[in-house]
């Protein structure tokens, strides 16, 4: 066990943010993102039970966010003619909490999935809102 590392953060997910290093992005994924099609040739975590605002609220506090790149927190945009998700507000309250400084960006269904595909790993999560997935982007500690 470890002091002031949130127990829902499982060690191989600790092991992965402290491997990353500055510009690497990890997912986390919504039950309903095709997350290991997506992570076939890079790390897939699988976080089952938990949701995507635990794991926010568990790996910013850990967790540094690009500050030399506006798209360090970025989330997949929702379908034309589909509803605005009410996590998008938990999003930007937990951002506010972490890293007052950054705005969430959003990226096309299409290239977000692209992008995902280099990224150093994705976490399967059990969250069920749809579009509730965020990509991180890691930055230095000052």
């Amino acid at each position: 066990m470890l002091k002031n590392v949130s127990p829902i953060i499982s060690p191989m997910l600790l092991k992965v943010l402290c491997e990353m290093g500055h510009c690497d992005e990890i997912v986390l994924a919504d039950a309903n993102f095709p997350a290991e099609s997506i992570a076939h040739n890079n790390q897939i975590i699988r976080a089952d039970g938990l949701g995507v605002l635990d794991l926010l609220n568990a790996i910013l506090p850990l967790f540094p966010l690009d500050q030399y790149d506006e798209e360090n927190f970025i989330v997949m945009q929702a379908e034309k003619g589909d509803p605005d998700p009410e996590i998008w507000e938990d999003f930007q309250q937990i951002i506010q909490k972490y890293e007052p400084e950054c705005k969430m960006t959003f990226i096309d269904r299409f290239e977000y999935y692209e992008r995902s595909k280099s990224a150093y790993a994705v976490i399967a999560t059990g969250e069920k809102a749809q579009y509730a997935n965020v990509i991180l982007k890691k930055g230095v500690i000052y």
